[in-house]
């Protein structure tokens, strides 16, 4: 018996001890929490980073409290320093861009390897699988916690001189480029000419013409309204999807109790899903819809035929051997098996 009582006292001191550990842990919570995304609400990125916010904001009756920071304004919008901001506490949490984070992280190159995924259920294979697994492991060991998958989109090709049919029709665009060694390569093996510089530099550019093209996902030729900037012919040539990812600083997340940090875990997950819904919308449904928006503005949409495309994947070849290499070979190959199970 006196064995007992000294059993549920030490149970009792441990409950205590706890409760006064989760309420020392919840007192040490921010005011705010800055969430960095490269584009804002009117977009299908800033729309998931705005659905994961309110999730929290709700799910944790305001202990968690999320403001955004569009256009990476917490570093001067330089997307490629913000996966380092991440890991400095710079930033507290992010929906941010595998090519942005690549060069920190070389293994995220993987989901921008020319023409490496076909398909939607390519990029799903990838994500959804032990691939994705292996990309999170490599993260959290990296600096951050990775929650959730979303996605920008397939990056298709636009330019204000000509349709582009073959890589032959490339060869002197200069090209809007993000700030990726991969991206250089690539289109210098098309024989464009290949320019890195932010979003907010890059419309201008459009305009006045000092830049010819660009590729971004659809969603985002739409929401910027770049048929308005001289992008009157688009190639739907698929070469790159976009995965973007949902992600905590590490030390931002060991502060939160273990029940808000389930919160903001699943909350992540729910808005992953539901961005990729946004995002692909109007161009899984019959018909792509999207097209025939974007073509009703006097957008000319071109749409590769097998052969054609076969051509841009046989000119970026040599690109993609040598960066699988540099990505990790191991877990290329394991991109390339996953892929070619999957079910269509």
């Amino acid at each position: 018996m006196k064995m007992r009582r000294t059993l549920m006292g030490l149970v009792a001191v441990a409950a205590a001890l706890g409760a006064m550990s989760n309420t020392a842990q919840a007192q040490s919570y921010k005011s705010e929490y800055r969430m960095s995304l490269v584009l804002g609400t009117a977009f299908p990125w800033g729309k998931g980073g705005q659905i994961w916010a309110d999730l929290v904001r709700e799910r944790t009756k305001g202990r968690i409290n999320i403001k955004l920071y569009p256009g990476v304004s917490l570093i001067q919008g330089d997307q490629t320093r913000e996966f380092s901001a991440l890991r400095q506490g710079v930033i507290d949490m992010a929906v941010g861009s595998t090519i942005n984070w690549s060069p920190q992280v070389k293994q995220l190159n993987l989901f921008s390897l020319p023409f490496l995924m076909p398909d939607y259920a390519a990029v799903d294979a990838l994500t959804k699988g032990e691939v994705g697994e292996k990309v999170f492991a490599t993260l959290y060991k990296s600096g951050v916690v990775p929650l959730a998958w979303g996605e920008n989109g397939y990056r298709e090709l636009s330019n204000s001189k000509r349709v582009v049919r073959t890589p032959a029709d490339l060869k002197g665009l200069k090209i809007r480029v993000v700030g990726s060694p991969l991206f250089l390569d690539t289109f210098t093996a098309l024989g464009a000419n290949p320019t890195q510089m932010s979003w907010a530099d890059a419309q201008p550019a459009f305009a006045s013409g000092a830049v010819d093209g660009q590729e971004n996902p659809l969603s985002i030729f739409t929401a910027a309204k770049l048929h308005n900037v001289s992008q009157k012919n688009i190639t739907m040539w698929g070469y790159v999807a976009d995965p973007l990812i949902f992600v905590v600083n590490k030390e931002i997340w060991g502060s939160w109790t273990p029940a808000d940090q389930a919160i903001v875990r699943d909350a992540a997950i729910e808005a992953g899903k539901q961005e990729i819904e946004i995002a692909r919308k109007g161009l899984v449904e019959p018909g792509q819809p999207l097209l025939k928006e974007i073509a009703s503005q006097g957008v000319t949409v071109t749409q590769l035929s097998p052969a054609e495309r076969d051509a841009f994947v046989a000119a970026t070849r040599p690109v993609y051997n040598k960066w699988k290499t540099t990505i990790g070979a191991d877990l290329v190959t394991s991109a390339e098996k996953a892929i070619a199970a999957r079910k269509k």
